[in-house]
């Protein structure tokens, strides 16, 4: 997709139209290092999250609502890595947009849906470990497997229309320069995404796992106390503690996600402040690799997630495992 000119020449994005933008110039060594670095870190968030809902789809024993709700968050990084992650590389790498204005509007739309989806998904994992760790009794009745498909699915439509009305407000905006690619809202949809996509779902995040780590620490100093005292556990002893564990484990995949999330949004409201800088695209791309990172944390503190790749990897076994 490069143009050459000679070294002195400023380079364009589409030469032959007069209000092309400006390409950044490159040595080929930087863009063969930028984009096999970027092509890598994209098949390995789309391999990982494929791991992880192969394991929830196929082995029965993982079909539970916490898990249909891992699988739903691992669908929207694995479509990060697979769709989001290569376009924005080569915007990021050729410093042009080169697939329309049309094909602009969408990609926006998918990449602020998966998002959204991705922080929805992430509520709704706060209040399912808030039900399971502060309400044990009433879990079974009142987070079932059809409420929480169906709330999945509201979800993300919601999402899907909530950004649809986002780039469709601003469709009749013009850029600065043809070749370019940046979503620019109005003052009344940066208050509203500020509190519908960043004060509101952060402070129930944030509430609501504070809580859980309050009834969980609790919950751990009586079943330490009972096993000093030589007593037997229980089966409800049991299972708090393993709710407990839960809630720390989806606690650290929530604190990652908005350590990543936090600083971007920060900076995207700061005034003056355009996407092409350096500083806004690291914060992007740290939202990017996140979506590669969700799996890891499952690989180290959930055994079922290493017992079930182990089956996935070997072929002859994941028939029978089912």
């Amino acid at each position: 997709m490069a143009y050459e000119t000679e070294d002195h020449e400023t380079q364009y994005c589409f030469p032959a139209i007069n209000s092309s933008c400006i390409k950044t110039k490159r040595s080929t060594h930087e863009y063969n290092i930028m984009y096999v670095f970027f092509s890598l870190l994209s098949v390995w968030t789309v391999f990982l999250n494929l791991l992880v809902i192969i394991s929830i789809s196929h082995f029965k024993k993982l079909h539970t609502s916490t898990n249909m709700l891992i699988l739903s968050l691992a669908v929207a990084d694995l479509l990060v890595g697979l769709i989001v992650m290569p376009l924005e590389a080569i915007r990021l790498i050729e410093t042009c947009w080169y697939f329309g204005d049309i094909f602009c509007r969408l990609f926006l739309i998918i990449m602020g849906l998966l998002f959204s989806a991705s922080l929805s998904n992430l509520v709704l994992i706060a209040v399912d470990r808030y039900v399971a760790v502060c309400q044990p009794l009433l879990y079974p009745q009142k987070i079932t497997m059809t409420r929480t498909i169906i709330i999945i699915c509201v979800s993300w439509f919601f999402s899907s229309v909530y950004n649809i009305a986002i780039v469709f407000s601003i469709s009749h905006r013009k850029y600065t320069c043809y070749g370019e690619c940046t979503i620019i809202t109005t003052f009344a949809w940066s208050i509203a995404d500020l509190f519908l996509s960043f004060l509101l779902p952060c402070t129930v995040i944030i509430t609501l796992y504070l809580r859980n780590f309050y009834v969980a620490h609790q919950q751990v100093k009586v079943i330490n106390s009972l096993l000093r005292s030589g007593k037997h556990l229980t089966e409800g002893s049991m299972r708090k503690k393993s709710e407990s564990k839960a809630a720390l484990t989806l606690g650290i995949i929530v604190m990652v996600y908005l350590f990543c999330w936090i600083p971007f949004f920060i900076l995207s409201l700061t005034p003056n402040t355009g996407m092409t800088s350096a500083t806004a695209y690291i914060l992007l791309w740290m939202l990017y690799i996140n979506s590669g990172l969700n799996p890891l944390i499952y690989a180290i503190f959930y055994p079922w997630f290493k017992i079930s790749v182990k089956h996935i990897l070997n072929l002859s076994k994941i028939f029978k495992a089912a």
